[in-house]
């Protein structure tokens, strides 16, 4: 399984580094997987707290079963983050684009709200950052109030640290309980999977 996690500047750090370490942890315990930071267009971003973080694969490059979308600065309206993102356009575009081809979706906190500029949340349960639930509302998702909503397909999370719970969840459900296990006793993590909405 060949997982996506895309980057953009003024991306959360936790939104993306979250996932990110959870599924190579879940790939050192044995699960088939490989996840790959990328970006659409950069060799370099600037994330929402100022780290640098240099990516190598262009989404364009990739073939994901599974495509992660962080949030960050939605509330900011600046000239970086989600926001600026689902202004620009490209960003929903290519999130539409490979849903249509298959690819399940997953986004932290306001990275739903760009799976909402894509589309692919109308009609369908899902949650994002408090900030923004009002916003996903409107946008014509059936807001759930919880901290990661499966909707098979598309994959939803709250704020910032719900991302290492989805994240979980979704190797649980792809790799099964014990790799999850593995993975919690290693990060010393404990998942709040009853936080899970299905």
């Amino acid at each position: 399984m060949q997982i996506a996690i895309v980057v953009f500047d003024g991306v959360d750090e936790l939104d993306a580094v979250a996932p990110f370490e959870v599924f190579d942890n879940a790939r050192q315990a044995g699960a088939d997987l490989d996840v790959r930071l990328c970006t659409l267009a950069a060799d370099e971003i600037t994330a929402s707290h100022g780290l640098r973080i240099g990516v190598d694969d262009r989404l364009d490059d990739l073939d994901p079963d599974l495509l992660v979308v962080p949030g960050g600065q939605w509330g900011a309206r600046g000239e970086t983050g989600a926001w600026a993102e689902a202004e620009d356009g490209d960003l929903p575009e290519a999130i539409a684009r490979l849903h249509e081809r298959g690819v399940d979706l997953a986004a932290v906190c306001t990275g739903g709200m760009l799976l909402a500029r894509a589309g692919v949340t109308d009609g369908r349960r899902a949650t994002t950052h408090a900030s923004a639930r009002d916003e996903l509302e409107a946008s014509g998702a059936e807001l759930v109030d919880a901290r990661v909503v499966d909707d098979g397909d598309v994959v939803t999370a709250g704020g910032v640290t719900a991302g290492l719970d989805l994240a979980f969840h979704l190797v649980g459900r792809e790799f099964g309980d014990e790799v999850a296990a593995t993975v919690a006793t290693r990060m010393e993590y404990d998942p709040v999977e009853a936080a899970v909405y299905r």
